[in-house]
């Protein structure tokens, strides 16, 4: 596996790679990596020739500082799991090779921004689009590829692709779960041993909307659903939505495309999940 640090230097290999006729897939991450990040590189080397993964903690997303601060980097093991997973190309740059002191970014990714994740998260997807934009022009990936547990940033990443006109596809791709169910998240470490004992009424939850599910009784639904997470001890609900998976506005009996989207802090760790109803 070819490792860079340096943005000139994965350019000009980008650029052999293009005038090579190669295809390149791309799998971001902020590392601390999991099956669930290896299962995108297992996904991109279906249909690409070369695959590059980025390794990057990306500041600018962040509400918090001590988020930052305490956000697992384990690189050494993080590049043995790609070279395991037979990844070609690893881009794992400082910060400031990324980012130019004191600078600006705004794109207008319209709602978006401020739903769900946006409303309790102000200022992420700014942060995500705006080091996303520079990965993808640094990195010139034929196709990208994003979990589906990020369902939200997808749709952000999505939105500002469309926006930029940018040359890029998107596949996302499924969540992978531990046995138990739990979403696989590079947070969970964080998890006590009691924490990870509770935060499986996400996921629980999450299938009982799905088995249990009428378009007639979204309300009731919702409602049951939102209780039984609260019910649990240990477990601080932020939200649990069932809506539009085009538009994330709530869903109603003539919804399509349906998904149930939680968010919740287990212990001192925030957790994320959704599950696809219908689509």
């Amino acid at each position: 596996m070819k490792i860079f640090t340096k943005t000139k230097e994965i350019e000009e290999y980008v650029l052999q790679l293009r005038q090579a006729g190669k295809t390149t897939g791309f799998v971001a991450t902020m590392g601390a990596l999991h099956q669930g990040h290896l299962s995108l590189i297992q996904q991109a080397q279906q249909s690409n020739d070369v695959v590059i993964c980025s390794i990057f903690v990306n500041p600018t997303q962040f509400n918090d500082p001590a988020d930052l601060e305490k956000y697992p980097r384990p690189i050494a093991a993080d590049i043995q799991k790609l070279e395991q997973a037979g990844c070609d190309v690893l881009f794992n740059p400082d910060v400031s090779e990324i980012y130019a002191t004191h600078e600006q970014w705004h794109l207008n990714i319209g709602e978006l921004e401020h739903l769900l994740e946006g409303k309790f998260r102000p200022g992420h997807y700014q942060g995500v689009t705006q080091v996303v934009y520079k990965l993808f022009n640094i990195v010139k990936p034929d196709t990208a590829y994003f979990g589906q547990k990020d369902y939200q940033q997808v749709m952000v990443i999505s939105k500002m692709v469309q926006l930029l006109n940018m040359p890029v596809k998107l596949a996302m791709c499924p969540i992978l779960r531990e046995p138990d169910g739990l979403a696989m998240s590079s947070r969970n470490i964080h998890l006590t041993a009691d924490d990870r004992l509770h935060s499986l009424i996400l996921s629980k939850t999450l299938n009982w909307v799905k088995d249990n599910f009428d378009s007639t009784k979204i309300i009731e639904i919702k409602a049951t659903a939102e209780q039984l997470i609260s019910n649990e001890p240990g477990v601080e609900l932020e939200y649990l939505e069932i809506v539009d998976g085009d538009t994330l506005h709530t869903a109603n009996q003539n919804t399509k495309n349906i998904v149930a989207l939680v968010a919740a802090r287990v212990g001192k760790t925030r957790l994320i999940d959704n599950m696809i109803i219908s689509s």
